[in-house]
């Protein structure tokens, strides 16, 4: 048998492998998690929408609610954040405004930074708590998930913009527009990546733990105010996890379903207002 044609089988086997055992490692973690989850949320389906009890991390009574809650009133705000930060920079990143060096220069940093691990971001952030002598919060905690979300959204904004069809820019440009208006227009027919660049940084700050770690402060109540501690799903999900009671640890499992359904909602929610969007840039053009 030729050689080039045994090469070719072994690495076409070598790939499918690797195909059927990522996408097997990857059910088998659903799996288990909806499973063990569901049968959790079935029997106690008030544990979803109840306040925990004082003693609720030693197997009293309650449910999870104040995580639920307390990871949407972090994400959220920090989403804005990174979003109107992510957008001025992607704007400015275009030829309009800057030279083609910095442009690439700044989308390394943002390669980086994309690719720093979440732990990191808490670590400076708690580092900073700690200079100015305050405690962890939920303002802190919100802090450290828009760093954590900034460099996403931003280099979906960046591509989005990039795909935009230069024959539209040279257009708006003929018509008289200022570069103001112009990447307007610009930015609104890139809208569906922006769209989906902002709800995936959404599904990453909701289902990542490390960043606000250090930096939200745990606890079993939510807070009153900007600088009261703080839970969120993954926080709570690794207090489950590690306690000696076993009615704990199962709920792990529950608030586990919850997040990895939220987070492929988002994913999935993306996916279609990117093609919704996607219709409706095409029909301006």
């Amino acid at each position: 048998m030729n050689r080039r044609y045994v090469e070719q089988y072994l690495i076409e086997t070598l790939i499918r492998l690797s195909a059927v055992l990522v996408v097997g490692v990857l059910v088998l973690i659903i799996g288990m998690t909806l499973y063990k989850g569901g049968q959790v949320l079935i029997n106690q389906p008030s544990v979803a929408f109840t306040a925990p009890g004082p003693l609720y991390l030693l197997g009293g009574s309650g449910g999870f609610l104040h995580a639920i809650l307390g990871s949407f009133a972090i994400v959220l705000p920090a989403t804005v954040i990174a979003t109107v930060l992510a957008i001025a920079s992607g704007l400015y990143l275009q030829s309009d405004y800057c030279s083609e060096r910095f442009a690439r220069a700044v989308n390394v940093l943002l390669y980086v930074l994309w690719g720093t691990p979440a732990i990191v971001y808490g670590v400076f952030v708690l580092t900073l708590l700690i200079m100015l002598e305050s405690r962890s919060s939920l303002i802190a905690a919100t802090f450290a998930v828009s760093l954590l979300q900034f460099p996403i959204i931003a280099r979906f904004v960046d591509e989005a913009l990039k795909s935009v069809s230069a024959d539209l820019k040279e257009t708006v440009y003929a018509l008289g527009t200022t570069r103001f208006e112009t990447l307007r227009l610009l930015l609104r027919a890139a809208l569906p990546g922006v769209v989906a660049g902002v709800i995936m940084g959404f599904a990453r700050g909701l289902g990542d733990g490390a960043a606000v770690l250090f930096t939200a402060g745990g606890g079993i109540e939510m807070p009153s105010g900007l600088n009261d501690p703080a839970t969120t799903l993954p926080i709570l999900i690794f207090q489950q996890a590690s306690s000696a009671y076993p009615s704990v640890r199962e709920d792990a499992y529950a608030a586990a379903f919850v997040l990895m359904m939220l987070v492929l909602v988002l994913v999935a929610f993306s996916k279609f207002i990117a093609r919704r969007f996607s219709r409706f840039a095409q029909e301006d053009h």
